[in-house]
This record gives C-alpha cells, structure tokens and sequence, in this order.
C-alpha cells in the first residue's frame, strides 16, 4: 500500500504530547513508565488510522493500549485520533514489530491485535508477513503465559496461511470464523477503517483468536 506523505507529519506528532512516545526503549516499556499504573498493556500492531484502538481503548478503560506502526505518515493520523478522543489508557509509537522482543520483558503483555496486516501475497515475500512463525515467535516471548493473539484479515489468503503457522507453531485456536460479521463473534467488536470499507462491499471477514501452549 503506497502511503502518501503528510504535510506537516512531524510537527503534528509533536503536538499530540505524551501521546507519542517517540523511543520505547528509552521512555520505558512497562505500564508505570507509559501510563503511570499497573494496568494490563495490550499492542495492537499496524494500527492504521486508529479506529480499532480508539474504539476499544473507550470500551476498556482499565486496559492499557499501545499501537505501533512502523510507518510514521500513518501513525500521525492515529496519534490525532488518540488525541482527539481525549483517552488516556492510550499511547502510539513508531516501531517494526521486530524490535518489539527487544523492547518489552518477557512474558509483560497481555495480548496482541492484528487487524487486516499487509498479506505479502507474493510467495517469496510470505516471511514479511506478521504471522510468519519469526513473528510469532516474539509475540509468544512477550505475551504473558495466558496472552493472545487477535486476529483479523479479509484476505482469505493470508487467513489460511496464518492458520497452518498457528498450527505449526502448536498454537490453541479459538473463536475462529471465515464470516465474522455473520457469526457469533460478532457482538463487542470493534471495526477498523478496513473492515468498515470491505464488510460494506460484502467481503467476509475472517477472525481468529490464538493462544500459546
């Protein structure tokens, strides 16, 4: 996806305030550090323009919520829409979830989102993508022993590709559906900019929720 420059992106992110937080690994990467208490921290990583973490941060107020995304044109128009909002269990980094195993302790997250990730459908690209057994392999250091992993994607594609490195990688599926907006999963969710946009078009909605042996 070809993401157009923002005017003025870096001077908007500075205006967003503690917000942001502009080095994970200098500021801090516990709750007391980022959000001065001991609630639960939950990633949503690729937050888009933040829709899905506004959303749910609203819903959850004694949950903490950080989202990264590595490209910062993207992550200004989220950091705005955390601002607006006026949530304070919210905060917004610019990160590739690579470096997120040398950011956070082991086992100190409670859970991590994936919404309508990037799919790489070209085969020679399939380790980019965030469901590659490399990745999970971070998230299952980071999440706490109970943790999860959401995820959603209107990719069939990337779906099922993900369900085997899931299943490779020992992982206990649940709450699985190929059509969430015609399931029983449906109640409580929180739609991103994407899933509004494809479930109007009629697209389904694949959903999954996984946990670590």
């Amino acid at each position: 996806m070809r993401v157009h420059k923002k005017k003025h992106g870096a001077e908007r992110l500075e205006a967003c305030g503690n917000i942001v937080i502009k080095d994970l690994k200098a500021e801090g990467n516990t709750s007391q550090a980022l959000f001065g208490n001991d609630n639960p921290i939950r990633i949503e990583i690729g937050c888009g323009k933040g829709d899905f973490i506004v959303g749910t941060a609203a819903k959850e107020p004694d949950v903490n919520f950080l989202a990264v995304e590595k490209v910062s044109d993207v992550l200004v128009i989220a950091a705005e829409k955390v601002k607006n909002s006026g949530l304070a269990n919210v905060r917004v980094c610019c990160v590739d979830a690579k470096e997120l195993e040398e950011i956070f302790p082991e086992g100190s997250i409670d859970r991590i989102y994936l919404n309508f990730s990037d799919p790489w459908p070209k085969a020679r690209h399939e380790k980019r993508r965030l469901t590659y057994r490399s990745f999970l392999a971070i998230y299952k250091k980071i999440l706490k022993k109970d943790g999860a992993i959401h995820f959603k994607t209107d990719n069939r594609g990337l779906f099922d590709f993900s369900l085997e490195e899931f299943k490779e990688f020992g992982m206990r599926l649940e709450k699985l559906t190929f059509d969430l907006h015609n399931s029983e999963y449906m109640e409580g969710n929180v739609m991103t900019e994407y899933e509004k946009r494809f479930s109007s078009m009629g697209v389904p909605i694949n959903r999954v929720e996984c946990y670590f042996e």
